[in-house]
This record gives C-alpha cells, structure tokens and sequence, in this order.
C-alpha cells in the first residue's frame, strides 16, 4: 500500500484549515491528520499525531510563527511548509523561517478564487511532498548542510572571459544551497540568470538579502535587463525569465505564461532558451529539488556544447531535479555543492567555444 504523508495543519484561519483539509485530503498520498488554530495546540497535536510534515502560518495569536518554528526546531525537528500571505514585510519574516529550517514557502492567495485554487493546491501538494523527500535532513536534529565556502578571489579565479553565461536551477532547499555557493564567487564572474521555486514578492527580497553577502550583485531580474559580468539575475516570483541574445548582448525577457512542471519561474524555460541562445558559450548548473523541472532543459544546454552540473546526492535536501538531470544523460559533472564554485571558475576561465 502506498505510504501517506501525514499532515497537520496550523492557521489561525478556520475557513483556510477547511478548504485545506479538504482538498489536500484529495490526494491519495496526502493523510491530513489534524489541524490546530494556534502554535499550543499545535504543539499537543504534534505530540499526539506525530505528523511527518507541517504547514505553518506565519501571523496567529497567541505565538507566531516565526517564533513556534524556532522553538520547534530546537526541540522537535521536522519537515515545514511556510503558508502564508506574503507582503513586502512578511517576505522578510518568510526569509527568517527558512534560515530557521523551513524548507518551503508558498503565497497564501485569496482562497474563494476558484479559477486560481486547483492550481495552488497543486503547488502545495507538490511542496508537501519535496519536504516529505528532505525528512532525512531532521532525523536527528536539523543542521544547516554546509558551511560557507571560502570566497575565491579575481586573482585566484583568472577568468579570462566575460561573455559566459552561467545558469542556474534550485528548488527545495535551493536557499540554502545558494547562500553556500553564491558568495564563493567573485565580482569578476560572468553573468549569471537563476531561477529558483520561490512565490511572488519573495524574489525580490531573497534576491537583496543574497546582494548583501556575494562580491557578485544580485538582483530580481527586470524584462529586457542585460546578463553581464558581476550580476546575478534572479527570475521573478511567478514569472517565467528566458536568455534572449541580441548581437554581442544577452538580456532576459520575463513573461507570464502555463506553469511548467508546476512551476512558474521554471528552470526548464530558462535552460531551453539558453541552450537555443547561449549554446557552447553557456555553463548550466542544476541544484536541489523536487520533480523533474529543469531535467529535459540540461539536456538540451549540453547537446548544444554547454558544459553541465549537477549537485550530488549527499548535499542535497532533496535529490530530486539533479537525478532527473542525471537519469536524462544531462550532466557532465556530478558534485558536491561545496565543490561546485571551483568548478564553476574554472570553467569560467576556459576561452569561449574551447572543448570542455
């Protein structure tokens, strides 16, 4: 029989806890085994239930959520999905719950928008799930998976080239992922366009808060903005962000469009139109997370010369997208996430069209 991830719900909302009960309890790998109104009966229904993942609100009475989820942390560790309505100010405390250990975070819309609701429901589903997959990671204890890796400098990195495009795809537990491998990098790398699962507004404010500890800038990506060296792109929240290339120039076009692979911003729309655009002057690099996304567009990136990586399954939250990418014969080097800036220097060093 199939194993059911048992699920508890904490919203502070009972007309939320009810349309979730109801239409998560569709899926038939879903258990929805309870609900609490607050993080106190939350906490007894933990006790109680023993849930295999959470999803959390982030504002309730009597405790918050940001403030359960360390507690939680410290005495409990498990799989948790941040639900919740995202602001300007709540994307900076949605931040905070995924330093604190939260693997996923999803846009709490209005949910009487009947048109909108089969597809969040989807994307919660799905989220529930990557978390379930990233269970291992709390088993005894959660503990961040790597520390920072030392930042190489411009003099020890030689980049000769600059016209490079470097791209990237993550999922859950891609944050943290980047937070290791970003800021080993220099100022003088060549540009580079990601795309990580993340909701509306949120981008922004992941995208700032990277900013502040890469030699790189780093910014959410604006329709038609040039890839160039020093600067990360970051696709936006609910938006596609393709590499187009006119002339001698690359930029980014972001649309709106079909989610794929449940996901919009997806890796697999970026990595096509690098792969069409960039071909052997592309590098692509595919990081933690759930699903296939981004699997069939690595592909196409290497069979046009690009040269491909993938995380190992060891540094993984969730070794999901990368043995997809690996399964598909996309992948020319599988490594651990702290090797994977040196990598990508020395590719970045390596003269354009040059054989790999």
């Amino acid at each position: 029989m199939m194993k059911k991830i048992k699920v508890l719900i904490v919203d502070d909302s009972a007309v939320v806890r009810s349309i979730l009960k109801k239409e998560l309890g569709k899926r038939p790998d879903l258990d929805i085994i309870d609900t609490a109104p607050d993080p106190y009966v939350a906490r007894d229904r933990i006790l109680q239930h023993e849930p295999d993942v959470l999803i959390l609100d982030v504002e309730m009475p009597r405790m918050d959520g940001i403030t359960f989820l360390e507690k939680l942390m410290q005495s409990k560790p498990m799989p948790v999905v941040i639900f919740s309505s995202l602001t300007p100010v709540g994307c900076e405390t949605a931040l905070r719950a995924m330093e604190l250990g939260a693997l996923e975070v999803i846009h709490k819309p209005s949910l009487d928008v009947a048109e909108k609701l089969n597809e969040m429901m989807e994307v919660l589903a799905n989220a529930l799930r990557a978390a379930y997959s990233a269970r291992h990671r709390f088993k005894d204890g959660y503990k961040p998976l790597v520390s920072a890796v030392e930042t190489l400098s411009p003099s020890t990195a030689m980049i000769k080239t600059t016209d490079k495009v470097f791209a990237i795809g993550a999922s859950t537990g891609g944050t943290e992922a980047l937070r290791v491998l970003l800021p080993a990098l220099p100022a003088t790398f060549p540009g580079i366009v990601l795309v990580q699962h993340m909701p509306e507004y949120f981008t922004k404010t992941f995208a700032d808060s990277l900013s502040k500890t890469c030699a790189m800038e780093v910014r959410e990506a604006k329709d038609n903005e040039t890839v160039r060296q020093g600067l990360i792109l970051v696709a936006p929240g609910n938006h596609h962000m393709l590499l187009r290339r006119s002339g001698a120039r690359y930029y980014v076009e972001i649309k709106d469009g079909p989610m794929v692979f449940y996901q919009r911003p997806s890796v697999e729309t970026l990595f096509n139109s690098v792969a069409k655009y960039a071909g052997s002057n592309a590098v692509g690099i595919i990081l933690t997370g759930m699903g296939k996304d981004g699997a069939g567009g690595l592909k196409l990136m290497k069979e046009a010369g690009a040269f491909t990586i993938a995380q190992d399954e060891a540094t993984c939250a969730v070794y999901g997208m990368p043995k997809a990418a690996v399964d598909a014969g996309a992948v020319n080097k599988v490594l651990p996430l702290q090797d994977i800036p040196k990598e990508l220097i020395r590719q970045a060093s390596k003269d354009i069209h040059k054989e790999s």
